[in-house]
Parts: structure tokens; sequence; C-alpha cells
């Protein structure tokens, strides 16, 4: 891909971003409403997890053993089964026309598009397939030698400063690098993706959180409010 200047690249996050929920929460919310997880207990750290998330503190290893342990001992047809369930009842009820819209504007138009998230790849993939995203870098979860979750991330969390390695790694398996892009855009929500967005040469923030917009309001950077009906000039 090198030598080429006038293709851009286009990131997307995923949660509060792309879908106005955040799929990994909503997941868990999932599991307890069908009964793989325990209302009172695992609601109540789910809720923990996803306030230390907000903080900008979460402790990843320690809540993806948690958040897939519900699940990650079911038989192969069970998770495939309920992967589908939650695309059908939680995600496509949460799909917005702006959303779609912004990521086939970008992929019309030549760009490389992918969506990198900090929720897991069991989670996420079906939604990049909802979004029809082909690259998905999201939290990667460790097999054992029998091909069992372990509960433990594989490589890199995409998370905060994570995300740019994780790019950095995407692009260079496709021998490409950041300069081979003649715009480098990049849509997120929260603070969590300073890294990120300090590393594109367009960062949007979309739907951002009160300290993302007021970060993006001393920087100059461009604000969308994807979800509230405003024309979107990706």
């Amino acid at each position: 891909m090198r030598g080429s200047a006038t293709r851009n690249l286009c990131l997307f996050d995923l949660d509060h971003t792309l879908l106005p929920i955040d799929s990994d929460h909503a997941f868990g919310e999932f599991l307890v409403r069908i009964g793989w997880a325990d209302a009172q207990e695992f609601r109540r750290g789910n809720d923990h997890y996803y306030a230390q998330y907000q903080a900008g503190r979460l402790d990843l290893d320690e809540y993806i053993d948690f958040s897939t342990r519900p699940w990650r001992g079911r038989p192969a047809e069970e998770r495939a089964w309920v992967q589908q369930r939650f695309v059908a009842e939680v995600v496509r009820p949460n799909l917005k026309a702006a959303a779609l819209d912004l990521v086939r504007t970008h992929q019309a138009r030549g760009d490389l598009v992918a969506i990198v998230t900090a929720t897991n790849e069991f989670v996420t993939t079906p939604i990049a397939e909802v979004f029809g995203v082909e690259h998905l870098l999201a939290v990667q979860l460790e097999h054992d030698e029998a091909g069992t979750i372990t509960g433990r991330i594989r490589g890199v969390p995409s998370y905060q400063a994570g995300k740019v390695t994780r790019v950095d790694q995407w692009l260079a398996s496709l021998g490409a690098r950041w300069e081979d892009f003649g715009r480098t855009s990049f849509y997120s929500d929260s603070p969590n993706d300073l890294p990120l967005l300090e590393r594109a040469s367009e960062p949007v923030a979309t739907n951002p959180s009160p300290a993302l917009q007021e970060t993006a309001e001393a920087r100059g950077w461009r604000i969308l409010k994807l979800f509230h009906d405003q024309e979107i000039h990706p």
C-alpha cells in the first residue's frame, strides 16, 4: 500500500460513537436477562466496571475475566446463538441511520475503514458485520491449547494508548504506515481515546462526553453530534 498518499484512513470507536449504547455493558445486561448471569451479583460487577471505564481507570484484565465468565465455557453452538440473539434483540434496534450513513460515506470514498474498540472480539465481531466493516481491532481473547477461552487477553488490548499500538500493528500487517494516507480520521466519544485522537490528522469528537467535548473545544477539534440529527460532514 505504500506510495499511495491519495487514500484516506478512517477509524471509528464503537460504543457511544457508532452505537448509542455501550455494547459491552449491554451484553452483560443481556446475559442477565436470558438467565446466563446472576441478576444481582453480575449486574453489580457489570456496573462497577462500567463506572471504572467511564472514569478512565478500568482494570481491563480483571474485567475481561469477569465479563467472559458466564459464557466462555459454553459449547460453540450456544455461544453463536447468544451472539445472534444479542445482535437481533439489542444491537439492531439501536442502529442509527446517521451512523450507518457515515460509515458508508467513508467506504464509498475508498477510505480504508476500521472499527477500533475496547470491547472484546466476541461481542463486537457480529456488530462490525452489521456495519459492513471488514477490519475490526477489538480486545482479543486468549485460547488455551484445547481452544478454550481462558478469560485472559491475547496481545495488546485496544484500550487507551493500546489503540495506537494495535493500529500500528494492523497497518504494518497490510504493508502500510500512517504516512501513506492523505488524511487519517478517528471518530470517538471518550477521553479514553485521547492517544488515538491525538495521533489522527482529523480527530472528531463524536457524541462526546462532557470531558471530551471540553478538550475538543479547547483544541479546535471538530465535534459531531451524530445521534442528534445533525448534518454529517466527514
